[in-house]
């Protein structure tokens, strides 16, 4: 059976890794001055970080159910069935949402809950691709993604506490003490939460202890698995990127690989410009990076 892979564009996954990929990108929405643009289609990197900088009203939002099915419908007039691998439940609607929209594909359509964002979610759409490749259908897909959703940890740290004022998540008192201290939150999704697991004074201090605690998770992980190392930054410089990468290098030597992509537009929004992020997730069937 012909099995499409799709994701969105919260997995960092570009328009061209895509076709490389052999699957599938839903590009999200993201709300400028009240006006809808599309990550990867027409707005630029140059554009997205202009209006968060000059504190443009930037917002997000899932994807309309009429984008979600045109999508589906385009590929199944190519293939039998498809995986659909959105962002986390815990983190948005639009999962629940593309649930409910599959009840009407009459099974061609199977809707991952996995759990997975930003480089976490790329690894998964990896996994899937390989997968297939192995000969499972769309249902064991569905149902191998799920089933390792949770042996994967993403931690990010922020530059500043603005854009986590502007979203509700801190109070602006607590985000002008941490400006004037220089207080670094360490934020950590794991399952369907995201919580500030620590408090760090200033960015390099913020980075190592990233590091530090991020080591336990790939160490009890990989006592059992396979992993992928993965870090991700809304830097606006390709340089502070691999910078970022060369530091995580530094810190697994033992691992080998790790992959770099920037923060999508929907994750930077929330977060700001320059946060950084790291995940460790369990690999499923592949023997190389990537695809």
């Amino acid at each position: 059976m012909k099995t499409a892979i799709v994701t969105d564009s919260n997995s960092g996954i570009t328009q061209a890794e895509a076709q490389k990929m052999n699957v599938f990108v839903l590009p999200m929405p993201v709300i400028i001055e009240g006006q809808a643009y599309y990550e990867g289609i027409d707005l630029l990197p140059d554009q997205f970080f202009r209006a968060l900088t000059e504190r443009q009203a930037v917002s997000t939002s899932q994807p309309s159910p009429g984008d979600v099915t045109a999508l589906w419908d385009k590929v199944l007039a190519e293939y039998e069935e498809l995986v659909y691998i959105p962002m986390s439940s815990g983190l948005s609607a639009s999962c629940a949402t593309a649930q409910m929209l599959a009840e009407d594909y009459e099974g061609r359509v199977f809707v991952v809950d996995n759990h997975r964002i930003s480089i976490s979610q790329k690894s998964s759409a990896w996994d899937a691709v390989a997968l297939r490749e192995a000969g499972c259908g769309a249902q064991e897909i569905r149902r191998e993604l799920e089933a390792s959703g949770l042996d994967s940890i993403v931690y990010v740290g922020v530059e500043t506490l603005e854009y986590l004022r502007r979203g509700g998540r801190v109070t602006a008192g607590a985000a002008a003490i941490g400006a004037v201290l220089q207080i670094k939150p360490l934020l950590k999704i794991e399952g369907e939460l995201l919580d500030a697991c620590a408090k760090v004074r200033g960015t390099a201090g913020c980075k190592k202890k990233l590091l530090e605690t991020i080591r336990g998770d790939a160490e009890r992980l990989s006592a059992k698995w396979d992993i992928d190392i993965a870090v991700a930054g809304s830097y606006q410089d390709a340089a502070a990127l691999e910078d970022w990468r060369e530091m995580a290098v530094n810190a697994f030597p033992e691992h080998g690989s790790i992959f770099a992509d920037p923060l999508s537009f929907s994750v930077s929004s929330h977060v700001g410009p320059d946060a950084f992020g790291m995940a460790v997730s369990r690999r499923l069937a592949r023997t190389k990076d990537g695809i």
